[in-house]
């Protein structure tokens, strides 16, 4: 059984004006095996195709910059790469904090009219987490990572960085979740 704990970072406005898109435009991932040693990572930039400038407040956001996406390849190459790197033919579990990147990865593949099914297999640790601590309120990924003793390391809102700091929680608390 592996384990990815990813992470998605996406085009964003500040106040949100109706009618924009929001489209993935970085995938973070760690693979981990059940004993929750590291297996690998995976980290891409994607290029929007909806809006494809980036917001000043998106940039600021998340660091990813123009040119970063401007580079980078269309959704339905990159989710392809995931895709493989994940090994849909092996039993895995993909696992966000929250049910966002879920929901945005299931728009996404809809949006290039992609399939969806290999999304099924997911678990919401934010929520997972909140029920085993008896938090009212769930929290913010930096302020668990913290809460747990960890130094938050990397960049917050960069996928990669949210997936590793995310793994150290899954790892820590590897016999509580439910699958």
């Amino acid at each position: 059984m592996n384990f990815i704990i990813f992470d998605l970072e996406c085009t964003c406005w500040e106040d949100r004006p109706t009618g924009m898109v929001m489209e993935t435009i970085e995938i973070g991932a760690v693979k981990l095996d059940e004993f929750g040693d590291v297996l690998d990572s995976f980290n891409k930039f994607i290029r929007p195709l909806v809006h494809p400038v980036l917001s000043p407040f998106c940039t600021r956001l998340t660091s990813i910059s123009q040119i970063d996406v401007n580079r980078a390849e269309k959704f339905s190459l990159v989710i392809k790469d995931f895709m493989d790197w994940i090994g849909l033919d092996e039993d895995y579990w993909l696992c966000s904090w929250g049910g966002f990147d879920q929901r945005q990865l299931q728009a996404d593949c809809t949006l290039h009219d992609l399939d969806i099914a290999w999304l099924d297999f997911h678990l919401n640790l934010k929520q997972q987490y909140t029920h085993y601590k008896g938090y009212r309120q769930p929290i913010g990924l930096k302020k668990a990572v913290e809460r747990e003793g960890f130094e938050f390391t990397g960049i917050h809102h960069r996928g990669i960085s949210d997936a590793e700091n995310l793994a150290k929680i899954f790892v820590k608390h590897l016999d509580i979740w439910q699958y």
